[in-house]
């Protein structure tokens, strides 16, 4: 075996794949990381560059529109120069960023150096799942693509468990730590090494086979396959070349039906996209803290509450590995949805029941019980489990695999841009919403969930076992 697992009953090298997807899967690691790392120096970087909230605000989500501009253009830039490439330039862009916010001496320069940190972002949501797709054997990939939502939710507990450290080393964020530099600033430095790392491991891993095959180098391509595959590497050859126009590449017009608009796939890679982010998953991610205190939580619980949810959400992308090539994606997608719309709607009940007391500056906020307290705690947790047992990485292993050859680097970029955009607007407006009513927000995301059930049902196809080669 020359030191190499084999698994010759199932067709292919397992420590090879592993070691490719797990790769690739660290541009999701820095997606979760660059995201979640400004959360510990939002207040003292607030307070040093004398910020009000309206500009706070737009600083931290500043990032989600380079993260839509970055997925946008690294979907075709990936089909021009190949997935490594745009992942080491991923790689820099968050170095980048990482050494600008570090040292950045204002609200303009940071919100420069977040956007840049966002186009590395939304590069690496792309290229991650498309990569694994194509290098991984069909009956194992959605195992192998789900390591990308893996990767980003360690991404995001270790980002927290730095700032945490960082902070607790210096006696608060906004003290000096090393060097002359607040600790806050140290948060962002920390990205640099993953960073670094990911970028020198990118360029040790080859190019995507069916890349190569459209690029005319056959021969490297099936170099790149004897490595993963153990049988069958010429008929792999000969049915990715079959999918594959080789006279031009490929652009926003194989996207769109003869007859006009965007073909069926690309506007469901589109919903999906979509759907993930309207739950509010990531107002709990965003706001849970704040979310907890405004119900009458301290700010340790509350703090508390929120690294539960963190690590219940690694725990959970685990089920997800072992579930998704046994039950299929559909399947998943159904549970979550059903499974979210209950603990959403059990939210949305208990937030309109709550009593509305009026706080220190004079605002209502609603107080719950400590029935009511536990029912909302319990029902956001098992909002999470849902989410991060089906929703999280079952929409990234879809968007890897469910398009076909030719307009696969395209349309992920596309169905990535419109998450991030979707992102954007569900992060912006929870604040607007949650002044209505917190049972109001948690309205909206509840019929989402419903709406998501529905659709998966009538629109989304099974690709459990399929070839990519096989994709409509």
């Amino acid at each position: 075996m020359s030191g190499t697992t084999q698994t010759h009953e199932q067709g292919f090298h397992a420590a090879r794949v592993i070691q490719l997807a797990v790769t690739a899967a660290l541009g999701g690691f820095l997606f979760g990381f660059d995201t979640a790392v400004i959360n510990g120096a939002v207040t003292p970087m607030q307070e040093d560059f004398g910020m009000g909230a309206g500009v706070t605000g737009f600083v931290v989500s500043s990032a989600l529109l380079g993260c839509m501009v970055g997925a946008y253009f690294a979907g075709r830039l990936s089909d021009k120069i190949g997935r490594v490439r745009v992942m080491v330039i991923a790689s820099a862009l968050f170095t980048l960023s990482a050494v600008g916010s570090t040292f950045a001496f204002g609200p303009v320069d940071m919100i420069v150096w977040r956007v840049i940190g966002g186009l590395g972002v939304g590069a690496a949501s792309v290229i991650a799942p498309a990569y694994i797709a194509e290098i991984s054997p069909a009956h194992i990939r959605g195992r192998l693509g789900s390591l990308q939502q893996m990767a980003i939710v360690t991404g995001i507990f270790v980002a927290l468990l730095s700032d945490y450290a960082i902070a607790a080393a210096a006696g608060g964020a906004e003290n000096e730590l090393w060097f002359g530099l607040a600790a806050w600033r140290w948060m962002f430095f920390t990205e640099v090494v993953p960073a670094v790392v990911y970028g020198a491991l990118a360029l040790s891993i080859p190019e995507s086979p069916r890349f190569l095959v459209h690029q005319g180098r056959d021969k490297e391509a099936r170099e790149v396959l004897s490595s993963v595959l153990t049988e069958g590497v010429d008929e792999r050859i000969s049915e990715i070349r079959r999918t594959i126009i080789r006279d031009r590449a490929t652009s926003l017009r194989d996207l769109v039906k003869p007859t006009g608009g965007l073909l069926p796939i690309v506007w469901i890679g589109i919903a999906l996209s979509v759907f993930q982010q309207f739950v509010g998953i990531n107002v709990i991610f965003y706001y849970s803290s704040t979310l907890w205190q405004a119900v009458g939580f301290t700010e340790d619980d509350a703090l508390q509450q929120t690294v539960i949810t963190s690590v219940t959400n690694i725990v959970v992308t685990v089920v997800a590995i072992l579930l998704i090539d046994r039950i299929g994606r559909r399947r998943l997608l159904t549970i979550g949805s059903a499974g979210m719309f209950v603990a959403l709607g059990t939210m949305t009940i208990v937030f309109s029941q709550a009593p509305l007391v009026a706080n220190d500056a004079g605002e209502l906020e609603p107080v719950l019980s400590d029935t009511g307290g536990i029912v909302a705690l319990i029902a956001a947790n098992l909002f999470v489990v849902f989410f991060g047992m089906s929703w999280g990485p079952a929409v990234w292993v879809l968007l890897g695999e469910m398009f076909n050859n030719k307009i696969r680097g395209t349309a992920l970029g596309i169905a990535a841009a419109a998450q991030w955009l979707a992102n954007f607007a569900i992060s912006s407006s929870f604040p607007s919403m949650a002044e209505i009513g917190l049972w109001f927000a948690y309205g909206f995301y509840t019929i989402a969930a419903l709406a998501s059930l529905f659709f998966v049902l009538r629109f989304v196809p099974e690709t459990r076992d399929k070839e990519l080669e096989d994709m409509e």
